[in-house]
């Protein structure tokens, strides 16, 4: 069965509007950057994390799953993983992502930590209710 979409950000081309004209203030080497997105050396982290969106839209296989908690379909960096088959999927959605940025894409470290709270909390829930 499909699952409903979760709402907006969902292409690679809305996260990277959502990213303009936000008026930071972004300093790199103690300078201001005017439009963080037009700097040369923030570009391409900010591409590496667009291209994770990209890849959801091209193969949502790879890059999705449906979460068991909420019934949505989502990034497989939100997903948190409930079998052996999401932890090996989450492997090679990061080394396609891998292949095709050349760099880091900025979101591993995010994935990790919301299953390692999830793990936690549902350890401390079952030792004290």
């Amino acid at each position: 069965t499909k699952a409903p979409a979760l709402p907006k950000i969902q292409t690679a081309e809305e996260y990277l509007q959502s990213l303009r004209g936000r008026n930071l203030k972004v300093y790199l080497f103690g300078k201001l950057v005017e439009e963080p997105m037009d700097h040369p050396l923030i570009w391409p982290s900010v591409n590496a994390v667009a291209e994770t969106y990209r890849l959801a839209q091209e193969d949502p296989d790879l890059a999705t799953a449906v979460s068991s908690i909420s019934g949505f379909r989502c990034s497989r960096f939100l997903h948190v993983t409930e079998s052996v088959t999401d932890v090996v999927a989450q492997g090679h959605m990061q080394r396609k992502l891998g292949q095709r940025t050349g760099t880091c894409f900025q979101r591993c470290v995010g994935m990790d930590a919301s299953n390692a709270v999830f793990s936690t909390t549902y350890d401390i829930d079952q030792a004290h209710g």
